[in-house]
């Protein structure tokens, strides 16, 4: 387990690459979120990884960009911010194909054991060429990850509805022990 690893998820269009870039934006190191440069990837080579073409190639694409990336993250200090990570992906290929992946990846490369979700949020859900699927697809991503962190015995923290200066305020009290 990796404690400064910390993992924001949730349903799409919530507000994480938003939180990300605040929390970079105050100093910490983050990590985009691998689904995204998968696909402006495959969208840039004509590659079919992509989640509306082949969505188990998409995810194992995904697992493996996340445990390169847990490895990168290991030469740099402090806390470190994933964007989604190896869970949501092992999570996304579990249910697309039945192949058990959660626990044999999730078990062996942990994150922060508390792991911070963006809850659905449908005034600021949207689409773009990178995320085409609708709100009731990221709805339901969002109840399997809901699932997923407790499965693997992570403490679930539901981010509230609150402007991102005041979710990242949240995020960083939470991990120093000083949220009230």
């Amino acid at each position: 387990m990796d404690d400064r690893f910390v993992v924001l998820s949730g349903c799409s269009g919530g507000g994480k690459s938003t939180l990300l870039a605040e929390l970079r934006a105050r100093g910490h190191h983050t990590v985009e979120e691998p689904g995204r440069r998968i696909v402006s990837e495959e969208q840039a080579t004509g590659g079919t990884a992509l989640p509306w073409v082949d969505l188990a190639a998409f995810a194992r694409r995904a697992i493996a960009m996340a445990l390169a990336d847990r490895d990168a993250a290991r030469a740099l200090s402090g806390w470190v911010f994933f964007d989604r990570g190896l869970i949501d992906a092992a999570s996304a290929l579990e249910t697309v194909t039945g192949e058990s992946a959660l626990a044999p990846l999730g078990i062996p490369h942990r994150y922060h054991r508390r792991v911070f979700m963006t809850p659905p949020w449908p005034e600021i859900y949207g689409t773009d060429a990178e995320r085409r699927h609708d709100f009731e697809a990221g709805l339901a991503e969002y109840h399997r990850l809901e699932k997923a962190y407790p499965a693997l015995g992570y403490e679930v923290i539901i981010l509230p509805k609150i402007p991102v200066s005041d979710r990242a305020d949240l995020v960083l009290a939470t991990l120093s022990g000083t949220a009230a």
